[in-house]
Parts: structure tokens; sequence; C-alpha cells
């Protein structure tokens, strides 16, 4: 599913831009997940990469990262590729088509959809005429948005199989939740309008998926603009300003047919996944704030339901802000063969691997400490039940101590490596590790065993993104060129 350049071959593949074989018409990506396991072994990685709010004045880029063990370039950034503006905050990116459009001949994996959080621009890359030097194709500007749309700070992207491109927006201009909503594009990126149905809107903004086979899209809700722009505040939980609902939409009607109230325990729900298989009605979504997965699934009479699946008690802190830590689970994903569920606790700073075959008892498989709040070191203590402070064991990693704590993950095709960054967003870097504004972020890779469960850190793959050439940067969402667990859907 991976593209390199013209001619390379990986153990007897030719790579592509995910098809499946460079004789058979059909569109990008893969019939199906077991296909897509079967796939090449990834070469190369997009990163977006932040200078908004570090204090360097030079615009955000997209790096792109040499993943091929058999390289001379392996582990390092080949190359980089700025934006033409300052101030955006690129966050997560998407695909203008995906193995949602396989069966269409005349569909192409070749734009990378590059929303910037704060700017409102999106941002269309040609990755397909140069994968190891992707260039800018075009600028949809936020002016443009907000006169036909009113919507403002874009964030996830989903392409669909009618070739439009969809876009979860979290407010309206002036950072009010009221004015979040979905944002559609065409084929050729200009602005469609909305795509809920008038006075549809979820109440919060943030992440979505959908499952075709079930008429059914998801979103998530993370808070209004206007209060996590200006970095975490726990008053503003209490005052109503951040979410704690799932929002559940008719596929493709943009009809909302219910609100899922999370509670106390679903409290920030952001990343959403459904199982990858098309034909299954149930699916996860992280609980940042409460640190829980929480599992939805359809009901006999069409309704949803959800219930907390994995459950994390905060950890008791000395010298920090609060007396309690929470994990503060920011990503999670889901393997291809819908075996194995991953999440990371920014705060805490762990990776963790659940068997979830059966997908109401999660079996706790495998973990590891790449960073966070309560390392050795730190001047933050963990309390146990019988009273005596702990810190976790944290290694390094080519003699670089691991700095902040692990953020976004993606996961190759076959399973068997998990990549780990670990910059969240610039504001809330700055607030709670302030050492990577300064020293930048950097870039892991865990070894994953499928077999038995587990997870270990690779101890040759080091991306040090503190020492970039324009200086430290924040490294977040990763993409591999021919699509991945997170960025493809199949119907």
């Amino acid at each position: 599913m991976v593209v390199v350049e013209d001619g390379a071959v990986d153990s007897g593949k030719r790579q592509s831009n995910g098809n499946t074989s460079s004789c058979c018409k059909m569109g990008p990506g893969y019939a199906t997940p077991k296909d897509a396991m079967a796939g090449p072994r990834e070469a190369l990685i997009y990163v977006t990469c932040v200078y908004t709010g570090t204090g360097v004045q030079k615009p955000d880029y997209l790096a792109t990262v040499d993943v091929d063990p058999s390289s001379p370039t392996y582990s390092k950034v080949i190359h980089r590729l700025p934006v033409p503006y300052l101030g955006d905050e690129l966050h997560h990116t998407g695909w203008n088509s995906c193995s949602s459009c396989h069966g269409d001949p005349s569909a192409d994996r070749r734009f990378l959809i590059v929303p910037s959080l704060i700017s409102g621009r999106i941002y269309v890359i040609d990755t397909k005429t140069n994968p190891k030097a992707p260039s800018l194709h075009k600028v949809v500007h936020p002016e443009e948005i907000i006169e036909k749309t009113g919507l403002a700070y874009p964030h996830t992207s989903h392409c669909l199989a009618s070739g439009d491109i969809l876009l979860s927006c979290l407010g309206d201009k002036d950072g009010n939740a009221s004015g979040n909503g979905f944002l559609l594009l065409d084929s050729e990126f200009n602005v469609k309008g909305r795509w809920e149905k008038e006075g549809h809107s979820p109440g919060f903004g943030y992440d979505f998926w959908y499952q075709p086979r079930h008429k059914t899209m998801i979103s998530s809700s993370w808070g209004a603009p206007a209060a996590f722009t200006k970095g975490f505040n726990l008053q503003h939980v209490a005052e109503g300003l951040y979410g704690r609902h799932l929002y559940v939409y008719s596929w493709p009607g943009g009809e909302q047919r219910q609100t899922l109230d999370l509670g106390s325990t679903g409290m920030l729900p952001l990343e959403i996944r459904f199982l990858h298989d098309p034909s299954k009605d149930t699916g996860f979504v992280g609980a940042a704030l409460s640190s829980n997965m929480v599992r939805f699934f359809r009901n006999p009479d069409d309704t949803w339901s959800h219930e907390v699946a994995i459950a994390q008690k905060p950890l008791k802190v000395q010298n920090w802000i609060l007396p309690e830590m929470p994990g503060l689970i920011t990503d999670f994903l889901i393997s291809l063969d819908d075996r194995y569920l991953y999440f990371v606790n920014w705060l805490h700073g762990d990776v963790r691997q659940y068997n979830i075959e059966d997908p109401k008892n999660p079996k706790l498989t495998g973990q590891v400490w790449v960073g966070g709040q309560i390392q050795k070191g730190s001047p933050i203590l963990a309390v146990g039940e019988d009273g005596e402070t702990f810190q976790f064991d944290v290694p390094e990693v080519q003699g670089h101590k691991l700095r902040g704590g692990p953020q976004m993950i993606q996961l190759s095709l076959d399973g068997k490596r998990l990549y780990v960054t670990n910059s969240l967003f610039s504001t809330w870097d700055r607030q709670f590790y302030p050492d990577l504004t300064e020293k930048g972020s950097h870039m892991l890779q865990l070894d994953v065993d499928t077999e038995n469960g587990g997870l270990a850190i690779n101890p040759n793959f080091f991306v040090d993104f503190g020492a970039e050439p324009e200086g430290p940067s924040l490294a977040h969402e990763m993409r591999y060129p021919g699509g991945d667990c997170t960025s493809d859907i199949w119907i």
C-alpha cells in the first residue's frame, strides 16, 4: 500500500499507491482489511510538523521520514514541505481517496488533505508525483469556507466513495462550539457546503467515522475552540465548554438521529473508530479526561448504546497541578484484523495493547513507558495505595532522554510496527510539557508481538525533531502514502 520511488520492490511486492496490483483496474487501497494486511511493508511516512506556538517564526511543514530499514537514510527526515503561511497549526490529515473508493477504477489516492486547526486553511498536497518529496497542489482558504458555511477550526478529514471529502470543523470563526459542523469539499477541493442537514449540527466537534453498511456515522466531541486554544482549564469543563457526547447520524443523509451522553466516565471523547470489518456494528472512542475506552454498539431496535470497556483510575500524585493525574487518552487505533486495540496515556507516559477479539472484554496484552510526567528524574511522584511514592522507568533511545508523552500512533499494515510521536497541540504542549516547545518532538517505533501480545521499543529507530534545520518542531499526525488503519474505511 505504500509508495516509494519508481521501481522500488520490497519482499517481492512492487510498492504502489495502494492498488492491489498494477495490472488490475481497481481503485485505491484494498478490497478488504485482510487484503491490506498482506500489502507491502511501509517505506515512507508523512508527519505534520508544527512551528506555530513554539516561538520559531517559520511555517509549519510536512516531513517525509524514511522507515525502510534497508535504506541508508532509515529513521531520518528526507524531505520537508513548508506551507506558505505562518500560524497554521497543521494537525490531522486524510486522503482524497481511500479503500472506500476501491471499486472505482477512476479514483486515485494522490492528494493528502491537511487541515490547519488554528488558521482554518486546508492544504491539498500532491504525494504521487514524487512520493519522497510531496508538493503543494492547492490551498482552500478560510475566508471562502466561512463565507459559504460559517465553519472554522477544521480537524478530521475522510474521503467518501462519491469522491467528495468530508471534514469536521470544531467551531465558528469566533471559536464558539455552537457554530461547529461538517464541511464538504468536492473532488476538485471546491467548497460544496455543509454535510449535515440544517439544524442537525452536533453540540461539539472533533473526530468521526462512518460505517456505510449500517447507514451510520458517529462523531465525537472535544470542546469550544475559544476554550481549548487558551490551554486546558478544568473550570472550562465545569462551565460546559468541553464535550462528553457522541452524535449518531444517518449515513449518508446527515440527519442527527441520536445523542449519547457518556457522562462522567466519558469526558472529552476524542478519537473514534468503528471496527474495520464493515459488517460490524461496534466501535470505540477514547475519553481523554476520564481516561476510559468506551465501546459503542447498535441495539436490536437500531438505537445505539455505550459502555465503559476499559477503565483507568487516575494516579494520586505529588508536586503536580492537581492531587490526581488522569492518563489522558489522546489517541488510539485498531489493527486491521480487529484483533488488537492500542492507546496512549499522554500524561502517564505509557502505550498499551489490548486484545479485543471479544470487544466487550478487552484484555491487556502489552504495555511500555516511553515518556510521561512521572518518569524517573521528574519532580512529580505517583503515590501508591500503600502511601509509598514511585516513578516509572523510561529508557533512553540512542542516548536521548524521551521527552513529553506518547501522543499520536500509527500501525503498520501487518500490525507488527507501531510508530509514536509526542506532540498533542502546541498550546497544551507548552502547558504540560514546556520542554517540547524548546527541545522539539521525537518519533519512536515499537515492535509488536502479534502472536502473544507485547510491545518493545526498537532501539534502532529514533527521529529527533529537535535537530531540524529551522529549529525544534512539534511532530503530530503520521500517514503512509498508501493509507493505513486510521485513514481507510471499507464499504
